[in-house]
């Protein structure tokens, strides 16, 4: 759909609220370009479609949806991978061992 939902950095990236709101404007943007402007009955003149009227001719989740969505399908799929894989112990969080101490080595 678009180059940056399917980015890792964003769909399984931490957003933040104010991360969210660009990439809604950005959405909106986007299907403004796509469907153009609409002509107003009465005046007969030219006007931007709101965003209700985008989302119903656009028929389909909306960026911040599609995210989350994909974000709850991978963590059942980490969930399902079992408690000795990495990815699921930093998911729940038991990452065992201890870090040396000091700046890593240059390798």
């Amino acid at each position: 759909m678009y180059i940056t939902v399917n980015s890792p950095v964003v769909m399984y990236g931490s957003l933040t609220l104010k991360e969210e709101h660009k990439l809604m404007v950005y959405e909106n943007w986007l299907l403004r370009r796509r469907f153009g402007p609409e002509m107003g009955e009465v005046t007969g003149e030219y006007r931007r479609l709101h965003n209700e009227k985008l989302y119903d001719l656009h028929c389909s989740p909306n960026i911040i949806r599609m995210i989350k969505s994909r974000r709850m399908k991978w963590a059942g799929h980490v969930v399902s991978m079992g408690d000795r894989r990495g990815a699921y112990k930093v998911l729940v969080g038991r990452t065992e061992g201890m870090r040396p101490l000091g700046r890593r080595r240059r390798r």
